[in-house]
């Protein structure tokens, strides 16, 4: 017992609130069970069932992440009558079959766009915060630090890596990414 409430307290790191939490929040608001949350977001009922329960501490495919995080602001607007409940199954559907790529809207297409729009670099910032969120959806901060002691000896350049981007502050890891870029 005494691991689960330690892999609730890492959710709570992770997540912002245990997954069980967010999870009955949302099904009970978007009036989901929890085998049709699951297939929503795309994963096993079974593993579902794990996080929520603290057998399990992280969700390891950013792509969940992605869907969870936009149920959870599809049951937002649900709750602040945004959505209408006809809405709702159309919601559910573009959810489901989302990449949970990472995409910003847009007037016009790549194909479409000047040259010069079309070639533009993303801000450090946004590359940072990308790489930063892609490492803590995959280990929490003390596994980001074991890691880094693992690999210090022999790659301190690696090791430094992982922790300014695994650990560290996002203007720390801003600073570095400009400096080796």
């Amino acid at each position: 017992m005494e691991q689960n409430e330690q892999n609730l307290r890492q959710q709570t790191e992770l997540y912002g609130e245990p997954l069980g939490v967010l999870v009955r929040r949302i099904g009970g608001t978007l009036g989901l069970t929890q085998a049709r949350l699951a297939e929503t977001i795309g994963l096993s009922a079974p593993m579902l069932s794990q996080l929520m329960s603290g057998q399990r501490v992280k969700i390891g495919n950013p792509a969940v992440v992605t869907r969870l995080h936009q149920l959870d602001g599809l049951s937002a607007r649900f709750t602040q009558q945004q959505l209408a409940a006809e809405e709702l199954t159309a919601e559910l559907d573009q959810i489901r079959s989302s990449t949970g790529a990472f995409t910003r809207p847009t007037s016009i297409t790549a194909i479409e766009a000047p040259a010069a729009v079309a070639n533009t670099q993303p801000a450090p910032r946004d590359v940072v915060r990308e790489i930063q969120s892609l490492i803590r959806s995959l280990a929490s901060a003390d596994e980001v630090q074991q890691a880094a002691a693992l690999i210090a000896p022999r790659s301190p350049a690696l090791a430094d890596l992982l922790l300014t981007y695994g650990t560290g502050r996002t203007d720390d890891a801003v600073t570095h990414y400009e400096r080796h870029r």
